[in-house]
């Protein structure tokens, strides 16, 4: 996943529900509309826009392009760029879009999302659409983001009907041990030993919550939230926590990695399919402005 801290290349100015020009339009022209999504992100190439790949916003912007009748298809701001692989059921995106051609698209007498729908492939779904607060960014205004990743560490019992949405691990793991690990990691901290690093992007994340649960035998689900993830960051947390549930490192290593601020070859990043966004939160309507423009400055690392 990937939740940089570059500022957003088209600048906003809110006007109750009218943005910013888009190329040459007047902002009085310019409506920023909201899309709620879903997706199975086993065909794509992650989120992300890549020559000759299919990726989700490559996807919808065609498709949200063909339903408006654009000569191009409007760019998308996403909450969470996803990788490869990695699924949403909560995703947050926005366009910047003709006015007119918004207006008309609801004066035509069907729901927006139906007739989008129509347009898109059975693996991506935008739940609902429609024009968004003044003020709001899918991405800087975003409070947090909150994942999911499954593991069955029981294969002989692993569901086959799962297998593109859960990791099957060879060894039982001890939640319990998990969640002690995971207690030593979560508040305002540099994340460097569990990210990529990004020329010019901080490290520095809030993590919210890094729990582990039993939904049932043989099914240990993580659920991982903050206000932004680096580049890996919930793989490679995940990827630490499991050798300390099956046994073979101590509850304490997950933090001793952190502390030591590089990458350790001693963790693995795991698999992307079993990760999914659930949920991305906003404030109120009258702060989203606020939030954006806090977002958008590097925070240095806490103090020890």
């Amino acid at each position: 996943m990937r939740t940089s801290r570059r500022t957003a290349s088209r600048p906003v100015t809110a006007l109750s529900g009218a943005l910013a020009p888009v190329g040459s339009r007047p902002v009085a022209h310019v409506t920023r509309i909201r899309l709620d999504l879903s997706y199975d992100g086993s065909g794509f190439h992650g989120w992300s826009c890549q020559p000759g790949l299919r990726t989700v916003q490559e996807v919808v912007q065609q498709a949200l392009g063909w339903v408006l009748a654009l000569p191009e298809p409007p760019e998308l701001t996403v909450a969470g760029r996803t990788d490869a692989g990695v699924h949403a059921r909560g995703q947050v995106a926005h366009a910047d879009v003709p006015a007119d051609s918004w207006q008309a698209w609801q004066a035509a007498g069907q729901a927006p999302a139906r007739r989008l729908a129509r347009a898109l492939p059975a693996d991506v779904r935008v739940r609902a659409i429609g024009a968004a607060p003044a003020g709001f960014d899918a991405r800087f205004s975003a409070l947090w983001r909150r994942y999911s990743y499954r593991v069955c560490d029981d294969p002989a019992s692993a569901d086959p009907l799962r297998r593109r949405d859960t990791l099957w691990y060879p060894r039982p793991v001890d939640v319990d041990r998990m969640n002690a690990a995971a207690a030593a990691l979560t508040g305002e901290r540099d994340f460097a030993a569990f990210c990529r690093r990004r020329e010019g992007a901080t490290t520095v994340r809030e993590l919210l919550r890094l729990e582990w649960a039993r939904p049932e035998p043989g099914l240990a689900v993580a659920t991982v939230a903050a206000d932004a993830f680096c580049h890996n960051m919930v793989r490679a947390l995940v990827g630490a926590m499991l050798p300390v549930g099956d046994g073979r490192r101590d509850p304490g290593w997950p933090a001793d990695v952190l502390a030591a601020g590089v990458r350790d070859p001693a963790v693995t990043v795991v698999a992307p399919h079993p990760l999914c966004l659930e949920e991305v939160a906003y404030p109120p309507p009258a702060d989203l402005a606020t939030r954006a423009q806090s977002t958008r400055r590097l925070r240095p690392a806490p103090s020890p």
